[in-house]
């Protein structure tokens, strides 16, 4: 997150406060990073609303630079900005759609998290940062290599968090359930499985740096676990990863990150492997 010189900040002019630009801010004061602000409006004019919040930002001592944008859709829109203006990370505030349209179309926020090559902030909470728990969500039974580069970067991503908000970084790893029908006889008792996963994990451990105490090993879907854990922890942000599903032909974001957006009572901040960002932007230069 050090490395970020530039962040797109999503912001919506009807909101008296918006929570994105609040976390940017905390951020860009740390790294030093350029805010870039963008309005996705195709109707209103927000020359005004952006030429102040400029202004008030640069009195702050940021570098900001300001657009209202629209194309087809609103994370088309985020995609192309991110990507002509070479962002490094997009903040927005997360917004449920109701469960009706929900069902019948995908959320805008959910293909944010698909599309955007960028690593995807979405805040949730106005809830500060600082002295509390950065929570990052990891997959140790995968041990393939682009499992393994994605926990680096998930794990490296929460300790830049937790050293910007002087919080301290947990970690959670699932493991599934047993199933007598498992080929493999390891997967049909819970304590074969579990015995498989701590072994995992100490070379995980070992890696990162991660005490027993700030590891939190669980049995049964992510989805499910995740944000009870993060709701027990009292954490104030989750980073999750995504890998690419193998036999399709678009980019499929693994659905524990938009199942648990909208359960999670805390930021989240969604990372991509360096290959999907590569296949994500050669997309995205396709249109």
């Amino acid at each position: 997150m050090q490395a970020i010189r530039s962040i797109l900040v999503v912001v919506d002019p009807s909101r008296s406060e918006d929570l994105a630009l609040k976390r940017a801010k905390l951020i860009a004061s740390v790294t030093q990073s350029h805010l870039h602000i963008l309005v996705c409006d195709k109707k209103a004019d927000h020359s005004d609303f952006l030429c102040s919040l400029s202004e008030n930002l640069k009195d702050e001592g940021f570098s900001v630079t300001a657009q209202q944008e629209w194309l087809e859709t609103l994370h088309q829109t985020i995609v192309r900005v991110q990507q002509s203006e070479g962002c490094g990370l997009v903040v927005k505030q997360h917004v449920a759609d109701n469960p009706l349209k929900k069902a019948l179309l995908t959320p805008e926020d959910w293909k944010i998290l698909r599309y955007c090559p960028a690593p995807v902030l979405m805040v949730k909470t106005d809830t500060p940062w600082t002295d509390g728990v950065v929570l990052a969500a990891v997959d140790v039974g995968n041990a393939d290599a682009a499992h393994h580069i994605l926990h680096s970067s998930i794990v490296s991503h929460g300790y830049d968090i937790a050293a910007l908000a002087k919080s301290e970084l947990h970690v959670i790893s699932a493991h599934p359930s047993p199933m007598l029908s498992a080929a493999d006889p390891t997967f049909q008792l819970s304590e074969t499985i579990e015995a498989r996963y701590r072994e995992h994990c100490k070379a995980f451990q070992s890696e990162y740096d991660i005490s027993n105490e700030r590891l939190h090993i669980v049995e049964g879907p992510a989805d499910v676990h995740i944000p009870q854990t993060a709701k027990q922890l009292k954490a104030s942000v989750v980073v999750m990863g995504t890998v690419a599903r193998t036999g399709l032909s678009g980019v499929l974001i693994g659905n524990t990150a938009e199942v648990v957006l909208d359960s999670l009572e805390t930021d989240v901040l969604v990372l991509k492997p360096d290959d999907i960002i590569g296949h994500l932007e050669d997309l995205v230069a396709q249109h």
